[in-house]
């Protein structure tokens, strides 16, 4: 009871419109004199609303069938007892059809059978007609407009669903990529010099009593092999940790192109002396902006500045979608939080502002990168 409580609470007056639209019908039934017609309007009724079921949950061409069966209970009510609301229904459920060109065949088909019985409701009830005119205005645009809007939607949520499955087979597949890539990095610089590590230690515990010298060069040997595998492993390390600027906008760029939105930024990044640390959080934190720009903004163009001073880094991502309230988005978290806390662990602030949509203003302070002692 609870669950439908909050289905109703979310889902607006549209259930209640359905329910009035499903006790109209008796009305007009219940208004008519004879005994045998109020029972052929009930038994219609009935059997609208059972053949209403059996068109959402059938397949292929039963659906045909039973959309036929509506559309000609919708008529003979509409001859019978001048109820032609049936239409409603007939219209949304003609919306879910998921075949194109099924649906345009039933939805043609609808729409000459509901001007047909509007015409009969003019011409043999005018004052009916003339009562119930702005009701019919709206039966008519609903008619139209409602079974392409559903249409539309659903095909959108199906293109999403379809999206969001290849986004999961690409991340697995670069995951893989990833996997094998290191792998193979690991091969080519840890596997090689290890290798020549084994086969010189062996060397110089042979020479270490025949020959002293040459077993020194052979350890000297060693501890430069072994240093330079320690620095190729700190360089991969670092590639792997670090995410660089102009490498996030590309796919920032790729984002916004997706979801139809303009990108505007300076292309060409110029951060001197920065640790690939800081470049790596403001990486992570203009993906979390822009993630929540395509969400949750409808905005068409988004802004990105990136400026440095002597002092710190000016990071802004702006947008013209519907804006959001600072205070209320980041209580509700929404990725706000984290790029908060995640600058606020490198002295960084974040600022969100709303106007003609959403600014959000990144600061850090300008750190410089030390110099490995190998360099010097």
């Amino acid at each position: 009871m609870k669950k439908i409580l909050l289905k109703l609470k979310s889902s607006g007056i549209s259930p209640y419109i359905w329910a009035i639209l499903a006790i109209l019908p008796f009305y007009f039934i219940l208004k008519s004199s004879s005994t045998v017609e109020v029972i052929i309007g009930i038994v219609l009724t009935i059997l609208f609303f059972v053949a209403l079921r059996l068109a959402f949950i059938s397949k292929k061409w039963p659906v045909h069938l039973w959309t036929i069966i509506l559309i000609a209970v919708s008529l003979t009510m509409s001859l019978l007892f001048q109820y032609i609301y049936f239409a409603f229904y007939i219209a949304y459920c003609n919306g879910h059809i998921k075949n194109r060109g099924t649906f345009l065949t039933v939805y043609i088909i609808h729409l000459l059978f509901t001007a047909a019985s509007i015409s009969l409701i003019a011409v043999y009830h005018y004052d009916l007609f003339l009562q119930q005119l702005p009701f019919m205005v709206i039966l008519c645009l609903s008619v139209i407009l409602m079974p392409i809007n559903i249409f539309n939607r659903k095909r959108q949520e199906k293109l999403e669903q379809q999206l969001e499955i290849a986004n999961n087979k690409i991340a697995e597949l670069v995951k893989q990529e990833e996997r094998q890539r290191i792998a193979r990095d690991l091969h080519d610089t840890l596997g090689q010099k290890l290798s020549v590590i084994g086969l010189k230690s062996d060397l110089a515990r042979k020479l270490i009593n025949k020959n002293p010298d040459q077993a020194r060069n052979e350890l000297k040997d060693i501890q430069q092999t072994a240093r330079t595998a320690l620095n190729e492993v700190r360089t991969m390390v670092s590639q792997m940790r670090g995410i660089k600027l102009k490498e996030e906008f590309i796919r920032v760029q790729e984002i916004l192109h997706v979801a139809e939105i303009e990108f505007i930024a300076d292309r060409d990044i110029k951060l001197k002396n920065i640790s690939l640390f800081l470049e790596n959080i403001l990486s992570m934190c203009i993906k979390e902006a822009v993630n929540n720009v395509v969400k949750h903004s409808e905005a068409t163009t988004c802004w990105i500045t990136v400026e440095q001073s002597a002092k710190e880094i000016h990071l802004m991502v702006k947008d013209n979608g519907i804006g959001i309230s600072d205070h209320h988005y980041l209580s509700k978290g929404n990725g706000l939080i984290g790029m908060k806390e995640r600058l606020e662990f490198v002295n960084g602030t974040l600022d969100v502002e709303v106007d003609n949509g959403t600014i959000i203003t990144m600061k850090v302070p300008t750190v410089m990168k030390r110099m490995k002692k190998e360099e010097l």
